[in-house]
């Protein structure tokens, strides 16, 4: 399998599912139960050829592996290039996992232009794994920005009351510290002659410009995440989003800021990154402590994990900037585990949302005594995301908080509260949803997990516990490319001081 192009066709096989949907015709629910079956076959099919990227990874090298490398604008020196290492392959297997769950948790949920909506989700995958696979900035960017013109549309066509202004709020956020972004890019590119980035990552820098361009790659990859302050926009697109589309852009695309400050900031602007370490630190701290805060004070379900969210992707950030192997492990582990942990807490709610359609805490109590698989369900969940040793959610959380105390004990101690505060918040959703007496009349006759919902949720289960008992499954994959990144870093950090105590 590795001399396939197996990237490219895991990048674009879901266009061409696309493309047979776009093609049906016929009366509205034929056109609709083939859509559905379409995209549902083309994203396990998908699915499965990515799996072929982990079976055949080599665990011994930094380097990339699957490579492809094409010409497409020779005469500005830009090219067709992909490739995975260890710190990218999780995420291209993480999009085309939850991609076929998405597909078939809308099966009933979504009755209106069914086969639009398909469409917008093998589109979506295609430009998450392209994103992650891309080895040049132009497709880079093309792959980066193009993520956010289906979510737009997923969130603006099929979201609830205010969903246009969450869709226009989600885009004009993301899309204005991206802009900054391309500027960051087209001055590598003229420092640089290309925009190949394992080229540019190797490339030396002057102090000020990196300071300058981290700053603009940050406007970029901040909003993404989404740190505090600039995350406003996440509770309105998550509250307003239909359930799959608060997966997919909470497992993933919340991702994608995160991969940014390790692919390119880290690695490519390693002055700016000592220097801006202690703001994103800060910036950290507060995002896990205030949201948590701001979590505890929900009605809302969706609203209060995507507060947790925010919570949670703050210690992937204070783990990135260690610049630790443990912290930067732990950081990729939990992007993986949240990933998991919050499409499955996003698909909790969705289903008791899809029977009542309310999403107030408030409007469900004693659900136990009719729903017994769903509690079980919800209460695994619920679990790992507060982090019981046993589920992923404990290992990223371990390996960040010691990859910080090993470079600052404050921001470790601070960042271990958002442990408690987020027990406190999940297990009070919990209590309130699924404990108590069952006593409104419409939830005596509610109904338990039905077989489709259950397909979903089993592969999630299986992944949480997966994680957290063999973790060394994930971690040997990602462990020579995070140590090859530290490595770089810290020789770039000691050339220049080397060089600076020469100029002296």
């Amino acid at each position: 399998m590795t001399d396939w192009p197996i990237l490219s066709l895991v990048t674009f096989l879901p266009l061409v599912g696309a493309f047979f949907i776009l093609v049906i015709r016929g009366p509205e629910e034929v056109v609709a139960r083939n859509a559905r079956s379409v995209a549902l076959w083309t994203s396990l099919i998908t699915f499965i050829l990515s799996l072929g990227l982990w079976v055949n990874f080599d665990t011994t090298t930094a380097d990339y592996q699957f490579v492809e490398k094409l010409e497409w604008l020779p005469a500005f020196n830009i090219s067709y290039h992909m490739g995975v290492d260890g710190i990218s392959v999780f995420f291209v297997i993480l999009s085309t996992f939850l991609t076929p769950l998405c597909v078939v948790a809308s099966w009933e949920a979504i009755q209106v232009r069914v086969k639009e909506y398909m469409i917008s989700f093998l589109v979506l995958e295609t430009m998450m794994v392209g994103m992650f696979g891309a080895l040049d900035f132009v497709p880079f960017y093309m792959f980066f920005e193009g993520v956010l013109i289906p979510m737009f549309l997923i969130i603006g066509v099929w979201g609830g009351k205010n969903r246009v202004y969450a869709a226009f709020k989600f885009f004009l956020y993301t899309l204005l510290g991206s802009v900054l972004m391309l500027l960051a890019i087209l001055v590598l590119y003229f420092q640089g002659g290309t925009t190949d980035i394992p080229t540019l990552t190797g490339m030396e820098l002057p102090r000020s410009l990196q300071l300058w361009l981290w700053l603009a790659f940050f406007a970029s990859f901040a909003v993404k995440v989404p740190m505090w302050p600039v995350h406003t926009w996440l509770p309105d697109a998550h509250v307003e989003a239909p359930t799959a589309g608060s997966v997919i852009l909470a497992a993933v695309l919340l991702k994608m800021g995160a991969y940014g400050f390790l692919r390119f900031s880290v690695p490519m602007l390693p002055l700016g990154t000592d220097f801006f370490t202690p703001l994103i630190y800060a910036l950290s701290v507060i995002a896990v402590i205030y949201t948590s805060l701001v979590a505890l004070a929900q009605e809302d379900m969706k609203k209060l994990i995507a507060y947790s969210s925010v919570a949670h992707m703050g210690y992937v950030t204070i783990g990135i900037f260690t610049i630790t192997v443990q912290g930067m492990q732990g950081a990729l582990f939990q992007m993986l585990s949240h990933g998991v942990v919050s499409a499955a807490l996003f698909l909790i709610v969705g289903v008791v949302y899809d029977r009542l359609h309310s999403r107030e805490i408030a409007r469900y109590e004693g659900l136990v005594h009719r729903m017994p698989l769903y509690a079980f369900v919800f209460m695994v969940f619920t679990l790992a995301s507060v982090g019981l040793p046993g589920t992923s959610g404990f290992i990223g959380e371990f390996l960040v908080l010691v990859g910080a105390f090993l470079v600052d004990t404050w921001v470790a101690a601070l960042a271990a509260t958002g442990m408690i505060l987020g027990a406190a918040y999940m297990l009070w959703l919990y209590r309130r949803v699924i404990f108590g007496k069952l006593t409104r009349a419409d939830l005596l006759a509610i109904k338990d997990l039905s077989l489709r919902e259950v397909v979903v949720f089993a592969p999630l289960v299986a992944a949480v516990f997966w994680m957290g008992i063999y973790p060394s499954s994930f971690l040997g994959v990602m462990e020579a490319s995070v140590t090859g990144l530290i490595d770089n870093y810290q020789a770039s950090l000691e050339a220049a001081k080397g060089l600076a105590v020469a100029v002296r």
